[in-house]
């Protein structure tokens, strides 16, 4: 639904026309919706719905090495904040809004790379080699600063590459902000909230059974 709002409708009407719909727009499309359909554990249903044989050929493609370093954390974070950097401070937002191609391209990537982001640090799905808690932890606390970063830039007007009223710049760097800061706490809740600790190897001793009786010393 948050994917559809952001693509149709008012808020696709206003992104046309003001950097600061653009901004509402890209927020609910690269950090909410995703969010959204990552903890509907969309592998997990596929994995059900398919039969056997074709489930076995996703979960090989899924243990496989392009799909390992695709994975990685730092990798899906390259994706989603450098995608970001990318399309506000070099010219491509411009050649995007202007290209009928490629701005369709360009909403793909970020569906995608916000969605392969929110997938490694909060799935709930089963993934083979899935870095720990706290790695991904620190992955999303960088991830943290560095939007900060680039919306306090965007504030500033430093280094932006985007042609929009001042008006216009700053209220989009508000709305990257603080909606970011509120769509990555709820990616933090879900981390924890979805995180299933280890079960230990070793089965805990049965309270009930009786522990054994020290052997009788006879008396001399």
């Amino acid at each position: 639904m948050l994917l559809a709002a952001g693509l149709t409708g008012p808020v696709a009407a206003f992104a046309e026309t003001d950097f600061r719909g653009h901004m509402l727009q890209h927020l609910l499309i690269a950090m909410l919706a995703p969010l959204g359909l990552v903890l509907g554990a969309p592998v997990t249903l596929l994995l059900r719905s398919l039969p056997a044989a074709r489930a076995r050929r996703v979960t090989a493609v899924l243990r496989s090495r392009p799909a390992h370093v695709l994975t990685d954390p730092w990798v899906a974070f390259t994706l989603n904040v450098g995608g970001m950097a990318a399309l506000y401070f070099t010219p491509l937002y411009g050649i995007a809004c202007a290209d009928p191609l490629l701005h369709p391209l360009v909403h793909l990537h970020f569906v995608l790379a916000g969605f392969l982001f929110a997938w490694v640090i909060a799935g709930p799905d089963p993934a083979p080699r899935r870095p720990s808690v706290p790695k991904r932890l620190v992955v999303l606390g960088v991830s943290i600063a560095a939007h900060a970063t680039l919306s306090q830039l965007m504030y500033a007007g430093l280094f932006v590459a985007v042609t929009a009223p001042g008006p216009e710049l700053l209220g989009a760097a508000e709305i990257m902000y603080y909606g970011g800061d509120i769509a990555e706490l709820l990616l933090a809740l879900a981390l924890v909230t979805t995180w299933r600790p280890a079960r230990s190897r070793v089965a805990p001793r049965n309270r009930l059974t009786p522990e054994p009786a020290a052997p009788a010393v006879s008396g001399s």
